[in-house]
């Protein structure tokens, strides 16, 4: 099972989580490209730590809104997002590839990775970008959303993902960030709840609905307070339990 995290999300000089310690610990890392968040100095450095510690990249793409850190909805014509994604990918593989760490997989991120859930329009931008820029790319998002099947389509590889600290609907989607139980908490729970998605694909939803989740990596947010302390709850809760973690 992967374990990936969003990473490289300070800005100047703000900032945002322990890149360090969480770079090992996972084995996937999600690189703001800009966008919402990170600088080119941010980038060059959490991609050089991802090469030391053989942790994977992958280009953290998202709408422009540094104001809103990218968790802001955003209507963007489909042309423009395919150009937005491009450029994300180019800064941040260019960046990688002079640190070691060349990218291989996208994950979009924030309000885009909402949006391209249910709106195939957008999705189909998002797989375009990736499948121009480069075939051989993982896209890494929900299973059964629209992007899956537009990168299923374009025969991108798609990875499935699960979050251990977000609360689900009882459709399978996310509970909406400001919502009451959105953000979870309690290293021990979430460690639990990380063996069970990748050892039984099942999660409590927010009403208690049992559901099915198709998983091949699990994502710790690098910005939720005790980050470092929960990814390192789940690593260790998931060895215990046999599971391998590994890159995908």
């Amino acid at each position: 099972m992967d374990l990936n995290s969003d990473l490289g999300e300070s800005f100047g000089a703000w900032t945002m989580g322990d890149d360090a310690a969480m770079l090992r610990l996972v084995t996937s890392a999600n690189v703001a490209c800009g966008f919402h968040a990170g600088d080119p100095v941010t980038m060059l450095g959490t991609c050089r730590i991802a090469a030391e510690n053989g942790v994977a990249v992958g280009a953290h793409v998202s709408y422009r809104d540094l104001a809103g850190f990218g968790r802001r909805a955003m209507d963007v014509p489909a042309e423009e997002l395919y150009g937005d994604v491009l450029y994300q990918l180019a800064a941040l593989a260019g960046v990688a590839r002079v640190a070691g760490a060349p990218v291989t997989y996208v994950k979009p991120h924030g309000a885009l990775y909402n949006r391209i859930v249910t709106d195939p329009a957008q999705a189909e931008a998002v797989v375009r970008a990736v499948a121009a820029f480069d075939g051989g790319l993982a896209l890494l998002g929900l299973a059964g959303s629209a992007v899956d099947d537009a990168a299923t389509s374009a025969g991108i590889r798609f990875v499935r993902e699960a979050f251990v600290d977000r609360g689900y609907l009882a459709d399978g989607t996310l509970v909406q960030r400001g919502t009451p139980g959105a953000v979870l908490s309690g290293d021990d729970a979430i460690a639990q709840r990380a063996v069970r998605l990748a050892t039984e694909g099942r999660v409590t939803a927010a009403d208690g609905t049992e559901i099915a989740v198709e998983v091949d990596s699990l994502c710790v947010h690098g910005d939720t307070p005790g980050a470092v302390a929960m990814a390192a709850a789940v690593r260790a809760a998931l060895e215990t339990a046999g599971v391998r973690v590994e890159a995908f």
